[in-house]
C-alpha cells in the first residue's frame, strides 16, 4: 500500500506491505529504477514476519521536496540523511537496510555512521560510499569506458538530452546493465513513470556532478560528507550481491571490502544484471532473510 510521510525536507512516498509488529527491512532502488523493483522481493519477506518498506528517492516518483526553493541535491550525504529521517519519522529504530545502486549508497551510509540503525545490510556491489577524493583518478579503459553516461550528465547536453529524451535514456541503461534480462514494454514503463518526476533530472545531474567535485553540495550535508570522506567501516553483519552479467560494475573482488568488519559475506548471483533484485528477487530476499538470522 502507497503511504506518504513528511520528514523535514521531503514528502516521502512509499509502499508498505506486512504487519505492523513484523521486523523492519527497508528496500532502496537504484538510478533509473523505481520501487518496483522489489515487486517480487516484498511479498517472499512479508511472508517471512517481515514489515516491508520500500520509499521512492528524492526525485523519483511521487516523492517531492517541501520547499520551492531546495537544492535538488543527488548528493551521497543527501541521500544517507533521507533514510535516516525516513525511519525517525517512521519511528523505526533498527532495521535491516538494503539496496542497490543509489539505494545501496543510502543504505551503507547509515549503516556505517549509524550503526544503532541499522540490524545488518544488504549491499548489491560492494561498499558503495563514494571517495570523493580521489574521484578525479581515472580508473582501467576497460571500466571507465562503463561510465560514459556519467561524463555525459557533466555537460549542458547531457541535461537536455535526459530532459528530452528521459525515458528513452534510461531504457538503454537497462538494456546495457542488465544484458541476459528481458523486460517487456509494461515492465520498462511501469518504472518510466516515476522518472516524470519534475526533480528528476536536476537531481540526477547534480548527483552525477557533486561526485565528481563540479559542483557544490547543500551545505547542510557537510558535516555528513566530511564524516563520509573518512571512508567509514561497516561494523553491522552485511551480505553484498554481485550479478555476474552486471554491464556497468563487472564481478569482481568487491568494492571497499576492508571497509567491512563485522560478518561478511559476499555471494556471486548468476545470470543477473546491474537490476539484481527485480532480475533475482529470490536471492536478494535470501540475502535480507539471512541477515535478519545473523543478527539474531
Amino acid at each position: 500500500m502507497l503511504k506518504n510521510i513528511a520528514t523535514s525536507l521531503l514528502d516521502i512516498t512509499y509502499d508498505e506491505q506486512g504487519n505492523a509488529d513484523g521486523w523492519p527491512v527497508v528496500l532502496l532502488h537504484g538510478f533509473p529504477y523505481d520501487i518496483h523493483a522489489y515487486d517480487d522481493v516484498a511479498p517472499f519477506l512479508v511472508s517471512e514476519g517481515a514489515r516491508v518498506i520500500t520509499p521512492y528517492l528524492r526525485g523519483y516518483g511521487p516523492t517531492r521536496f517541501l520547499a520551492p526553493a531546495a537544492l535538488r541535491s543527488g548528493q551521497q550525504a543527501a541521500l544517507g540523511a533521507d533514510l535516516l529521517s525516513l525511519l525517525d519519522a517512521l519511528q523505526i529504530e533498527q532495521a535491516v537496510l538494503s539496496g542497490y545502486d543509489w539505494g545501496g549508497r543510502a543504505a551503507c551510509i547509515v549503516a556505517a555512521l549509524y550503526p544503532a540503525r541499522a540490524r545488518g545490510l544488504v549491499s548489491v556491489n560492494g561498499y558503495n560510499i563514494q571517495n570523493l577524493a580521489t574521484a578525479m583518478q581515472p580508473a582501467s579503459p576497460d571500466k571507465e569506458h562503463r561510465l560514459w553516461y556519467q561524463y555525459y550528465f557533466h555537460s549542458e547536453r547531457g541535461r537536455a538530452g535526459l530532459t528530452g529524451n528521459r525515458r528513452a535514456f534510461c531504457r538503454l541503461l537497462w538494456s546495457l546493465w542488465s544484458p541476459t534480462w528481458g523486460f517487456d514494454d509494461n515492465t520498462y514503463a511501469r518504472s518510466a513513470s516515476a522518472f516524470d518526476n519534475p526533480d528528476f533530472v536536476d537531481v540526477v545531474i547534480h548527483s552525477y556532478r557533486h561526485r565528481f567535485g563540479l559542483v557544490d553540495g547543500d551545505p547542510q550535508f557537510d558535516d555528513m560528507e566530511r564524516r563520509l570522506s573518512a571512508m567509514p567501516s561497516i561494523t553491522v553483519p552485511t551480505i553484498t550481491l554481485e550479478g555476474d552479467a552486471d554491464g556497468v560494475t563487472p564481478r569482481g573482488r568487491p568494492a571497499g571490502l576492508q571497509r567491512f568488519t563485522g560478518r561478511y559475506e559476499n555471494r556471486v548471483v548468476p545470470n543477473a544484471g546491474h537490476n539484481l533484485p527485480q532480475e533475482a528477487p529470490e536471492a536478494f530476499a535470501r540475502a535480507v532473510l539471512d541477515i535478519n538470522t545473523w543478527a539474531d
